[in-house]
C-alpha cells in the first residue's frame, strides 16, 4: 500500500478541481477508512478497491 504522496507523483490519484482526491483509473472519488490501530487513515477506490494510505 503506497502513500498518497506517493500515488498522486506516479499518476495513480489526481486531483479534481475542488482539490478532492480521485482514481486516476476508475474517476471516482475515495472514500476514507479510519482505523482505530493504525496510524493516520486508508483512502480507498470504492469502485476498483485499490487503497493509500493518508498520513497526518
Amino acid at each position: 500500500m503506497d502513500s498518497i504522496r506517493r500515488a498522486l507523483r506516479e499518476g495513480e490519484i489526481k486531483k479534481d478541481m475542488y482539490e478532492r482526491l480521485e482514481c486516476a483509473e476508475c474517476d471516482e472519488q475515495l472514500v476514507t477508512k479510519n482505523e482505530p490501530d493504525e496510524v493516520g487513515s486508508i483512502r480507498a477506490c470504492p469502485e476498483c478497491g485499490q487503497e493509500w494510505r493518508q498520513l497526518p
